[in-house]
This record gives C-alpha cells, sequence and structure tokens, in this order.
C-alpha cells in the first residue's frame, strides 16, 4: 500500500543511450604496426575500467553540468526554473551564465569554500544537475567482451537524456584525445632526450676501451692469449716427450754398461780419445743450435742445421770405427759404438728439456701480464655491450612511440544519441515486488517469533526440555467453574467436558500405575508445582475424584499451609495440625469416599508442627485406613516447605502450567526433581489451549463440594 501510494503519480522516464568505440579490441581499426594484437586480456580489462571511471569522474560530470545550466539560462530549458532558481533577477542570472562558462572554458570545479560559487552549486543541486544527481540515473559500462562503451541515461525529458549522453561522450572523447595526444609528445620527447644520454655513454665507453689499448700496446688480447696458450700447450707436450726420452736414453745406456767389465772400459777410452773430443765438439754444435731451435718457435732452418750436424757425428763414429783396431773382445765393437750414439742422443735431450723448461717460464710471464689487461677489457666490453642492448631497446621504443604519435586518436563517438519514447511504466511491478517483499517479510518475523518463543504449549515440549515423562496432561476448559460430580455423572455433555474427562482417566491410570510397582495399599503421593497457581489443588481434586469413581479409599491432605485453598473449599472438620498432636481418629467414618484433612494456616512447615518420628508414625496410622493418600504440598519455591511434605511421600508428581518458559531458577527445581532417586514419577501438564476454542480460566471455587 505505501508503495502504491509512492508510485501512483511517477512520471514518465526517457531513456537515451551514446555508444563509444574505443579501437582498443576492435581489428578493424588497429594500426599494421600497433601492440594492441597482442595485449592481454587483463591489460585490456584495465584500459576499460579506467576510460570508464574518467568518464563517471567529478570532472567529466561538471563539464556536463555546466552544459545543461548554460542551455537553461541561455535557451529553451530542459526543465522548469527551480525555486532557488527563480529567486534570482536578471543581473544575479548574467553572473551566474559567466562564471559557469568561464568555469567550463577553463574546465575547472567550482570552489565550495567560497560563498559565491557554493551558491552556484546550491543552483545546480536544486535543477538536478550536480554531480550526484547525474551519477544517480547514469550508467555506464563495457559490453562484454567487445569494444564499445556505452552511456545510459534516462530522465523525465527525451531532450535532456539525448543531451547529457552526447554531451559526456563529446567531453570525454575531447578530453581523451587531448591527454593521448600530450602523453604521446611527452613520451617522444622524453625518449629522444634519454636516448641521446645513452648515445652518449656508449661512444664514452667505446673511446675508453680504445684508449686503453692504445696505451697497453694491444691489438686483440683474446687473439694473443690464444696463441700463447696454443705454444705453452706444445711446449709442454714436447717437455714431456723429451722426459720420456731421457728416461728411456738413461735405461739402455745402463743395460749397456752391465755388458763391460771395467778393463774393457779402459781400453776402449784411451783408444777413442782422439775422436771422442772431435765429437764432443760436433755435439756442443748441435746443441746450441737445439737452443736456437727451440728459442725460434722450431723454425725449419735450424732443424736442416741440426740434420747436416747430426750426418757429421754419425761420419765421425763411422771413421772411429774404420780407423782403429778394436780390442780382442771384437764382439762388443756395435755395443760400444751403439753406447756413444745413445749418450749423444741423452745430452741433446737433456739440454733441449732445459731450454724447454725456459721457453715455458717466458710463456707463463707473457699470460700472467695480460691477465690484468683482460680483466679491464672484460669490464670495458660487459659496459658496452649493456650500454649497447639499453640503447637498441630505448631506440625500439622511441620508434614505436614516434610512429603512433602520428596516428589519430582511435576513440570515437559511434552512435549518437536521440530522444526516444518513454520505458514501459514500473509502477505495476514495483506494487508487485513490494507485496511479494512484504511477505517474505511477514514470514520472516514469524519464523523468528516461533523460533525464539520456547514456552511449554505440549507434554512434547515438557518431556525434551526436562528428560522426565508426562503422565497427563489436562486442557484449559471454557468454564468459570468445574462440577466434577456432574463431569462423572455425564451432566454435561459437550464434546469440551468429555475430553477434559478422558484426560482425567488417562493421568488417574498413568499415577496408579506407577504407584502400583511397589505397594498395593496405602500409597502416599505428594502433588507440588514449582511456582504457586499452576492448578495442584485442581489436579489434586481431580485425581482423588477419579480414585473414587474406582471404588479407593482415598485421603486429601492439604499440606500447604501458606495457602490452604483445599480446607476453605472442603468445609472439613479434621485438621492436620490436631491429628499429628493427637493422633485421634475416632468418630471418623472412612467410607464415605473422599476425605479431606485441611490445615489452619500460617507461616510454618510439616517439621515444625511435629517432629519426624511422629510424622511416620501417624502416617502409618492412616496407610492402613485408606488406598490411597493425596498431600497437596507448597511449591517449589518455597524451598525447604515443600521438600519436608516429599521426605514423607512415596512417591511425588509434579503439576506444570502450560504456556510459560523455563528459566535457571526453574532448572534448579526441575534437577531437584528428577535427583530424588526414583521417587519422581513424572509431570502433569496443566492448562493445555486447545486452538480455536474459547479459553478460560477456572475459578476453583466449589470444585469440591
Amino acid at each position: 500500500m505505501v508503495t502504491f501510494y509512492i508510485v501512483r503519480n511517477l512520471p514518465d522516464v526517457y531513456p537515451a543511450q551514446a555508444q563509444i568505440a574505443t579501437g582498443i579490441v576492435d581489428e578493424t581499426q588497429q594500426m599494421a604496426l600497433s601492440e594492441a594484437s597482442s595485449l592481454q586480456e587483463s591489460r585490456i580489462n584495465q584500459k576499460f575500467v579506467n576510460m570508464v571511471q574518467v568518464m563517471q569522474s567529478k570532472s567529466m560530470l561538471d563539464l556536463v553540468s555546466y552544459k545543461l545550466i548554460i542551455h537553461d539560462l541561455t535557451s529553451k530549458p530542459f526543465k522548469e526554473p527551480s525555486e532557488l532558481l527563480n529567486t534570482l533577477n536578471l543581473e544575479a542570472k548574467k553572473h551566474a551564465l559567466s562564471v559557469f562558462k568561464e568555469k567550463y572554458r577553463k574546465k575547472e570545479g567550482l570552489n565550495l569554500r567560497n560563498d559565491d560559487e557554493e551558491g552556484l552549486h546550491r543552483i545546480l543541486g536544486s535543477m538536478g544537475y550536480d554531480e550526484l544527481s547525474l551519477k544517480w540515473d547514469m550508467l555506464v559500462y563495457r559490453a562484454g567482451t567487445t569494444d564499445f562503451i556505452f552511456i545510459d541515461y534516462q530522465s523525465e525529458n527525451s531532450e535532456l537524456s539525448a543531451f547529457v549522453v552526447n554531451t559526456l561522450s563529446n567531453e570525454f572523447t575531447d578530453y581523451y584525445t587531448v591527454l593521448v595526444k600530450e602523453n604521446q609528445r611527452s613520451s617522444v620527447n622524453f625518449l629522444k632526450n634519454l636516448l641521446k644520454i645513452k648515445s652518449d655513454t656508449l661512444q664514452s665507453r667505446i673511446s675508453g676501451l680504445r684508449q686503453y689499448k692504445i696505451q697497453n700496446r694491444i691489438l686483440n688480447l683474446t687473439e694473443q692469449s690464444s696463441q700463447i696458450y696454443s705454444q705453452t700447450a706444445d711446449y709442454e707436450q714436447k717437455m714431456l716427450q723429451a722426459e720420456k726420452d731421457i728416461v728411456s736414453l738413461k735405461g739402455t745406456i745402463a743395460s749397456i754398461d752391465k755388458m763391460f767389465d771395467p778393463k774393457d772400459r779402459r781400453y776402449m777410452e784411451s783408444t777413442f780419445t782422439n775422436i771422442n773430443q772431435k765429437i764432443i765438439g760436433t755435439k756442443a754444435e748441435m746443441n746450441a743450435l737445439q737452443d736456437k731451435y727451440i728459442k725460434n718457435d722450431f723454425d725449419e732452418k735450424y732443424k736442416i742445421s741440426i740434420d747436416s750436424l747430426q750426418q757429421v757425428m754419425s761420419a765421425q763414429i763411422n771413421t772411429m770405427s774404420d780407423k782403429y783396431t778394436d780390442n780382442p773382445l771384437n764382439s762388443k765393437t756395435l755395443l760400444i759404438q751403439k753406447k756413444l750414439e745413445l749418450q749423444i742422443e741423452l745430452d741433446r735431450a737433456v739440454y733441449g728439456l732445459n731450454s724447454l723448461k725456459k721457453q715455458l717460464d717466458v710463456m707463463s710471464n707473457k699470460f700472467e701480464m695480460l691477465v690484468p689487461h683482460e680483466a679491464v677489457i672484460q669490464s670495458f666490453e660487459r659496459d658496452i655491450q649493456t650500454g649497447s642492448e639499453e640503447y637498441q631497446d630505448l631506440l625500439a621504443q622511441y620508434n614505436k612511440v614516434t610512429m603512433e604519435s602520428e596516428f589519430p586518436v582511435k576513440l570515437r563517438q559511434a552512435q549518437i544519441a536521440m530522444p526516444g519514447l518513454p520505458l514501459p511504466s514500473k509502477k505495476m511491478l514495483l506494487v508487485i515486488i513490494s507485496g511479494i517483499l512484504s511477505g517474505v517479510f511477514c514470514v520472516i518475523i514469524l519464523f523468528v517469533m516461533f523460533f525464539l518463543d520456547n514456552r511449554i504449549r505440549v507434554p512434547g515440549d515438557l518431556v525434551l526440555i526436562t528428560k522426565a515423562p508426562v503422565l497427563g496432561y489436562l486442557n484449559l476448559v471454557g468454564k468459570s467453574t468445574l462440577d466434577l460430580k456432574g463431569i462423572w455423572k455425564n451432566l454435561h455433555g459437550t464434546a469440551e467436558m468429555r475430553e477434559f474427562k478422558k484426560q482425567l482417566r488417562s493421568t488417574r491410570f498413568e499415577v496408579n500405575r506407577e504407584l502400583a510397582q511397589t505397594s498395593e495399599r496405602g500409597q502416599i503421593l505428594s502433588i507440588t508445582s514449582i511456582t504457586e497457581g499452576e492448578g495442584k489443588t485442581l489436579i489434586s481434586a481431580c485425581i482423588a475424584y477419579t480414585y473414587v469413581m474406582v471404588n479407593k479409599k482415598v485421603l486429601l491432605i492439604d499440606g500447604n499451609f501458606d495457602s490452604p485453598s483445599i480446607t476453605k473449599n472442603s468445609n472439613t472438620k479434621l485438621f492436620l495440625e490436631d491429628y499429628l498432636h493427637s493422633g485421634d481418629l475416632e468418630g471418623i467414618n472412612f467410607n464415605t469416599g473422599i476425605m479431606v484433612m485441611g490445615n489452619r494456616g500460617g507461616d510454618k512447615s510439616l517439621l515444625e508442627v511435629s517432629n519426624e518420628e511422629t510424622i511416620l508414625q501417624r502416617l502409618e496410622q492412616l496407610r492402613s485406613h485408606f488406598d490411597i493418600i493425596l498431600v497437596e504440598t507448597p511449591p517449589l519455591d518455597a524451598l525447604n516447605k515443600a521438600k519436608e511434605w516429599i521426605l514423607f511421600t512415596d512417591k511425588t508428581v509434579s503439576v506444570f502450567e502450560a504456556d510459560q518458559t523455563i528459566n535457571e531458577m526453574k532448572k534448579q527445581h526441575i534437577n531437584y526433581l528428577t535427583n530424588l532417586n526414583g521417587q519422581f514419577i513424572g509431570w502433569i501438564l496443566n492448562k493445555v489451549k486447545q486452538q480455536g476454542k474459547f479459553e478460560e480460566k477456572i475459578d476453583h471455587a466449589n470444585v469440591l463440594e
């Protein structure tokens, strides 16, 4: 109803829509060398989000506001002038118009700290042209994953709606174009300056490397070090071979020496003394040539000279063999000649090994001299390579930005908004939605009320909470007084009384079944409740009467000294105090059905009337005269008064009034009852409401008459 009252006079709404093509994901607008095709989806989404936020920014909407108010002040307005605008005189309107035009030209917002501009802002708000009003009815979004951004706006005037979206589209397109071009120019200038700095740095590093090589006379460090390393490897290889030859020659000479005794050796030395001198001279010349041969990197011309001397030495050895006679041991001539040749080879190998070692040391010194230069040159080359890579990357970026700056901006308005028809009325839809929401709200309230309502209404609730059985329940009947005799004599034939009679029988049966488990006669049953007024008196009388109807002798004792309701309603002449003191039952007719023993009332308890031994004796005396003894005790919130009676009874039943909750105090009394070691037999739920029937509390007066 409230919604209908609000929306019944809603005006028609005219929508308008503009469409802007960004060219970000549209391949027909992408440049051949553009990077748009390689953009990731997240980057594309970020660009669209930024563009939408710019269109919804205050600076953009302020420009639309200025255009709207300028239009209304200079031509036919879109809306009726507001009360605030009507209060302005002609001069004030001219002043406002000039300020708005100046702000629009400078693309500035109103300064709300300035009183004059703050007043102009209030004029915009009164006309609904301020930023918040425009944003309320405006929607700017990207359509799915397309290349288009849509601007939707609705108002009470079709011309106004179209004007707003077209103005915002034009302003954003102009702003974005100028912004992109300025950014491109700034990027080109920045990259150009940075490119010059990188070029100068690279040239400086190249020049430094060149000067260092000139100063240290280095042509090609890599080639030089490679040659030295190769020569060193060759020398090492030749040294290994020379060492092997020396070992081999020494072993061979030693083997030959073992074949000669000392006399033979003296003969040979004296025979060959002269020829040996010549051979030694030739060998010295060969060693000198061998040294030059190694120092000059094994030049072939020295090799030829060495071979010639080798031939001369061989001739001298042959001459020595032909000219001189051998000793009588002529068979060893060849061995002596071979030994001389081997000794010459051994001397050449030893001298060549020394020369190789000297040359290897020279190569090592040259290589060590190149190591510091290598570190410096590598540092120069690394810096040059890094600078070259930076320069190339920067050059590529500069070329790309320069090329993109020459192309026009791809942003354009693809669809111009036109005044259209009004939207279908949403009044009925709003009323239906409000009705549904109202119904849901009511259901939620009812559910919360049901969920939070923990009142005891049916026997199952009481069993669930107390974990104790419910022996029966009695409905709340719609009568001011209750005639028990009339119920059992069928004087009240209503359905309500018949149901009440069934409940009484059921309750008596359950109680009797619990009592019959221990003894068949003289059971004492205490009837209590947690609080006063829960119906103990009515329940006690009803249970007593049901026992009478099955031919039982019943004694009903009023043990509630604080509120002796049974005593007042029964007109009995037998009082509990008198019986406990005297024990006299003479003159009493025990065959009258229900006998009521009242009390004189007062603030006292059972043990204050008599001692425990006497009470037990008196109760045993009563057991012999009655089939069942019912005792209405004080409520449990009377503390010891009810508990004293429970000490002297066989079983206990408690009356619980329906439609009430269980608090912490009641939980303590419930725990007491359930911990009586089997003495507590259960609950009787009283005053259970019947749905759909008149409910009235029973007046307990005349129940026992």
